[in-house]
């Protein structure tokens, strides 16, 4: 909150930074460089990436979670990297983007998921994600308690070709209440479809 001068009784007049932003004036530079650091790495992907998906998803679903009021589909874009961490059983790490097509809360994340499973396959993974929702009470509006939440998800895969890939999607958000008595989650579930360079 700032305040101003004015012409009101007081003298003083109270301006809200967060209205018509949806989320705090801080928050933008990060939102910011996790869309710009997602455009580089799909960009470089052929080079660098083993991986590229993306998918549509219904957006708050309400499987886990209490929620249930924002609206519109997710469009998720990432990239999916070589396997890392042996001893734990070859996980590969993640980043992907979530926009919501009814400027709801969209949010990016980052972390590691396995595949396990050849032409059926399942695939468990977790990581940080980083939101859009306001951080305050809102009728319309997840308020999650926190600017930054847990991201596990869940898929179940099928292998098209031998580089081709299509899945049933569950992703989580939410703190699980570490950050404080506020955390309703969000649960999104849809259909991704994967590509393999090499």
């Amino acid at each position: 909150m700032a305040v101003e001068p004015g012409s009101g009784g007081d003298g003083s007049r109270v301006r809200n930074r967060m209205i018509g932003s949806g989320f705090p004036a801080p928050m933008k530079l990060p939102i910011t460089l996790a869309s710009a650091l997602s455009v580089a790495l799909l960009a470089a992907a052929p080079a660098r990436a083993d991986e590229l998906f993306g998918g549509v998803y219904v957006h708050d679903v309400n499987i886990v979670t209490s929620s249930g009021i924002e609206r519109g589909a997710d469009f998720e874009l990432g990239w999916r990297g070589p396997k890392i961490l042996r001893a734990l059983g070859g996980p590969r790490p993640h980043f992907l983007v979530s926009v919501n097509s009814a400027g709801a809360t969209h949010f990016a994340a980052a972390g590691i998921s396995w595949r396990i499973g050849r032409t059926f396959y399942l695939r468990p993974g977790v990581g940080i994600g980083v939101h859009t929702g306001p951080a305050y009470a809102s009728a319309d509006r997840i308020w999650f308690g926190s600017r930054f939440l847990f991201e596990p998800e869940f898929g179940i895969g099928l292998q098209l070709a031998p580089r081709a890939s299509v899945e049933a999607s569950w992703v989580h958000l939410s703190h699980g209440r570490i950050f404080g008595r506020q955390n309703p989650g969000l649960d999104t579930l849809g259909l991704r479809f994967n590509y393999r360079f090499r």
